[in-house]
């Protein structure tokens, strides 16, 4: 596996352009100059040993030890071995609603942009953990699987959006269903599935999937969020809001008794979210008290630093740029190199 050590080094390489554009624009204006003196031509037999393209050249030369230099000191490097590393965690899949209905703003900004900052929030107070990332609507799709790589599961939460799901619905029970097949086989491990929904809409079968998941000692935690008060729905794009068939606002409402038949089958807690941050913090506490096992990570061990190849790389592309000469060599001068 190949990565920086110093990533952010690599803004230095937006300097190149400007370098360049610098250099040809000085060309430019000397070229310039030079003509106010005479005619090139005439100038260039007065001139003999002046080549105009060996400066050219050692620049080019220049240049691209330049930009080497700046990939150096971000330090590349390769990862020579894979190994197994244990640490203590516990493993959670989270299933997030993504209907239509968690556009709704009766939590700020909105249902779903409240259930995301909530997850990434949580993300980062994992440390040896592994998580796992689910989306349902209508059906339910593995959007991240069971990993410990905190940083790709902040990046896949950020493309979630309603439209990821054509089938609309609020499928519970198929999220949890699909949530059990997604963690590792890995035995005496605290398993939590945590599901986000307004619970709105939902189809059957929801309990009978928390009272399986329950029977393999997985904990099943349900975060509420909505209003049970309602909420219109926002129609994306406009300033309207959703209508049935009859030309209605469609109000959608916090199903609060579901979620917590859910959570109760599921040996879990289900939680309100709200637009304080009480619900990520009792969440918290409740995993907490999940039983931390050894798990085992496959990573990258021994980087060895790529910086000595650049190095001499560029010595060489420095002893070109001193020994090639701006005027023509006369010992070299039936060579047409630089023509």
């Amino acid at each position: 596996m190949f990565r920086f050590a110093d990533p952010n080094v690599l803004y230095l390489l937006i300097i190149l352009p400007f370098v360049a554009i610098f250099y040809f624009y000085s060309n430019y204006r000397r070229t310039k100059r030079l003509r106010k003196y005479g005619d090139p031509e005439l100038l260039s037999m007065l001139m003999p040993e002046a080549s105009a393209h060996r400066p050219v050249f050692k620049f080019w030369i220049l240049w691209i030890a330049l930009g080497l230099s700046i990939v150096m000191l971000a330090r590349p490097q390769f990862g020579t071995r894979l190994e197994k590393v244990k640490r203590s965690g516990i493993e959670t899949i989270i299933a997030l609603d993504i209907s239509n209905s968690m556009l709704a703003e009766d939590v700020v900004p909105s249902r779903l942009e409240k259930a995301k900052s909530l997850i990434s929030r949580l993300v980062s107070n994992f440390n040896d953990d592994k998580v796992g990332l689910i989306v349902f609507a209508g059906d339910a799709f593995t959007q991240l699987p069971i990993t410990s790589d905190y940083i790709s599961a902040k990046m896949f939460l950020e493309s979630i959006t309603p439209s990821l799901i054509s089938s609309q619905g609020t499928n519970i029970g198929e999220a949890i269903r699909l949530a059990i097949k997604s963690f590792t086989p890995q035995e005496k491990v605290g398993r939590a599935i945590i599901v986000i929904t307004d619970g709105e809409n939902h189809e059957g079968g929801a309990v009978e999937a928390a009272k399986e998941a329950a029977s393999k000692g997985m904990k099943v935690f349900v975060l509420g969020i909505g209003s049970p008060d309602g909420s219109p729905i926002p129609l994306e794009g406009s300033n309207d809001y959703r209508k049935d068939n009859q030309g209605n606002v469609i109000v959608t409402r916090l199903n609060e008794q579901m979620c917590r038949e859910v959570a109760q089958a599921g040996n879990g807690v289900y939680i309100r979210v709200d637009n304080s941050s009480s619900a990520q913090s009792l969440l918290q506490k409740e995993i907490d008290k999940l039983t931390k096992s050894d798990l085992e990570s496959t990573v990258y061990s021994n980087y060895n630093e790529q910086f000595p190849a650049l190095a001499w790389i560029i010595i060489v592309l420095l002893i070109i740029e001193v020994v090639v000469l701006d005027k023509k060599n006369p010992l070299f001068k039936n060579i047409k190199l630089f023509r």
